[in-house]
């Protein structure tokens, strides 16, 4: 058997020495040569494992926008729950090692040209939201798409910053709380009304979005 590092594992240690390398020279002073050789692996390994430099500080971002895309498209009865769950999912998956989390937000800090790409990629969560939400509730105003993935991705960006600016952990339960609040300042956090067997009563916010009363109305009846 050989004892060669998996791929996971040589991703890991990629990722490792380019952190310790950003953080002591710098970004850009910082070469994709000096990071194989720390990591103990070959430029062309490097190129098989990232694109660049800078793929390496956002590597765990690819993937868990791939992982969001993936989870929103098995489909969900609430989809605005759905977009929530997906947020968590990318949250928790930074506050398991918030070291290494902040040492990352360390170097994006430091360097321009990171930060532009991180601007791009918040973006792409909020784009990712917004196109579910719409394809999940047709007919569903595209500013209420829109608002709602915006705020769902501001609010998670808020509360990560706080973990990755201070010493302490910051639990995913303060997220949940901070999304029901966009939940509810959106109407769709009200519960379902009851229901009778030939008459249906039901008292939405006025706030809620059409599409959602929608959905609401159709799933009771058809239930």
């Amino acid at each position: 058997m050989s004892d060669a590092p998996s791929a996971p594992d040589t991703r890991t240690a990629v990722i490792a020495a380019a952190l310790d390398l950003f953080a002591e020279h710098g970004f850009e002073s910082t070469s994709v040569e000096q990071i194989a050789q720390a990591a103990g692996v070959s430029r062309s390994t490097f190129f098989r494992q990232f694109g660049g430099k800078d793929d390496v500080v956002f590597a765990d971002h690819e993937l868990l926008l791939e992982r969001a895309r993936a989870w929103l498209a098995t489909g969900h009865d609430d989809p605005w729950e759905a977009v929530c769950q997906a947020s968590l999912d990318v949250y928790r998956h930074f506050a398991a090692d918030p070291d290494l989390a902040r040492r990352r937000y360390a170097v994006v800090r430091g360097a321009p040209a990171l930060r532009d790409r991180e601007i791009v990629t918040v973006f792409r969560y909020e784009r990712l939201f917004d196109e579910y939400l719409r394809g999940a509730l047709p007919g569903l105003d595209p500013v209420d798409a829109v608002g709602f993935s915006a705020a769902v991705t501001a609010v998670h960006n808020h509360v990560l910053r706080r973990l990755l600016r201070g010493p302490k952990r910051v639990p995913a339960t303060m997220l949940r709380q901070a999304l029901d609040g966009v939940r509810r300042r959106y109407g769709v956090l009200a519960d379902d009304a009851p229901t009778g067997d030939d008459v249906v009563v039901a008292a939405f916010p006025r706030r809620m979005p059409l599409a959602e009363v929608t959905r609401r109305l159709r799933d009771e009846l058809e239930g």
